[in-house]
């Protein structure tokens, strides 16, 4: 590899349903599609590689490469080391033992979406959302994840194709293998 990047892939719908892959078949997956250094973290589907490939590029040639191995419709989210890192550093909510914190990565203007929904529901005692640098941000209560009125809109096919969620700390487990 010429100059190679880091990169995390965050794989949409991953062990959910239908849809069960191993990690260690999936990383191999990584390194025939041309990768280097991959890595999983979680079983929920963030690979860390590295590649000298475009990204657009190569998020075409891995999304082709998944859907082929896993006779599935693959749809994955790229960023890179520094844009991940800007996830965690960015996240505009102190931490609180009693609330999770998701990072909804998307696709471009998304987001402003996604706040747009928020607003529009009855929110819980301290939920709430915010965008930063294009990243959508929600805390909400533990417990409450799937009971706000937020997050049964989530499960809507319309945000399904359009975004993947990740609790900061699976953001920060990632960092720390950088």
């Amino acid at each position: 590899m010429k100059n190679p990047q880091k990169f995390v892939a965050f794989l949409r719908g991953v062990n959910v349903n239908e849809t069960s892959m191993k990690m260690a078949e999936l990383c191999e997956v990584f390194l025939k599609s041309g990768c280097e250094e991959v890595m999983s973290v979680l079983a929920t589907g963030n690979i860390i590689f590295k590649s000298d490939l475009d990204k657009n590029i190569l998020k075409e040639k891995l999304e082709r490469s998944l859907s082929d191995h896993f006779q599935y419709e693959a749809f994955l989210f790229l960023k890179n080391a520094e844009e991940v890192n800007g996830i965690s550093v960015k996240n505009p909510f102190e931490k609180d033992l009693d609330f999770h914190v998701y990072i909804f990565i998307n696709v471009k203007d998304f987001e402003i979406e996604l706040l747009q929904n928020f607003n529009e529901t009855e929110n819980t005692e301290g939920e709430d959302a915010k965008i930063i640098d294009e990243n959508f941000y929600w805390k909400v209560k533990k417990g409450l994840t799937l009971d706000s009125n937020f997050g049964k809109i989530l499960g809507k096919k319309l945000f399904k194709d359009s975004l993947t969620s990740r609790n900061i700390n699976t953001i920060e487990k990632i960092i720390a293998k950088f």
